[in-house]
């Protein structure tokens, strides 16, 4: 059976650290792909900040266009808006009955894990694969024995900085892939 991580975010935009946890995942636990599950609306975050959701999932796809162990996903896309985690593994788990799902998250969504819809659920049904966050306390939960702590390189990258340098005019070209630094280029994106 296959495992398939599931990296969920926004990624607005989609960056190297994201990757550098993505390839990490592949490298350091027996996950055989990494899919990047582009979120219309975190029921945590206001939608004002978002790029429409076709061109935040297009910023992944060319961003891990020469990795076939990744994959732009879009399922949330098609679910009702707030996602949630929970609805979201159900339905994998109807359309692909013979793949097994584990999540990627950071520390942070550990330490506030029991805010998640049905997190007790997901915790005894689930793997969840946790990488170390700057400032994130990782709290009980990292004891659970489907929470796995995989130690990546710590970056204290994030989109809304780089969203942030490019309204500044401070271009964050290396902070992003070359695919990805030209699409949001081109397209005049969070200037």
């Amino acid at each position: 059976m296959k495992h398939i991580g599931l990296f969920f975010g926004s990624f607005n935009p989609i960056h190297v650290g994201h990757l550098i946890i993505a390839n990490s995942m592949l490298e350091l636990t027996d996950m055989d792909e990494v899919w990047f599950v582009v979120s219309p609306q975190n029921p945590f975050k206001e939608r004002k900040t978002l790029l429409a959701d076709h061109h935040r999932l297009q910023m992944v796809r060319v961003a891990i266009d020469d990795n076939y162990s990744m994959r732009a996903c879009d399922v949330e896309m098609h679910l009702p808006i707030p996602s949630y985690t929970v609805v979201t593994l159900a339905h994998l788990r109807d359309r692909y009955p013979d793949k097994r799902f584990s999540i990627i998250m950071g520390g942070d969504n550990l330490e506030n894990f029991t805010r998640w819809r049905n997190y007790e659920y997901i915790l005894e049904n689930y793997d969840l694969y946790v990488y170390p966050r700057p400032g994130s306390k990782l709290g009980p939960l990292a004891e659970h024995g489907h929470v796995h702590i995989v130690e990546v390189p710590m970056m204290d990258i994030s989109s809304s900085y780089i969203r942030r340098q490019i309204a500044e005019g401070h271009p964050p070209r290396y902070m992003l892939t070359e695919p990805v630094f030209k699409y949001l280029t081109e397209m005049h994106f969070y200037e």
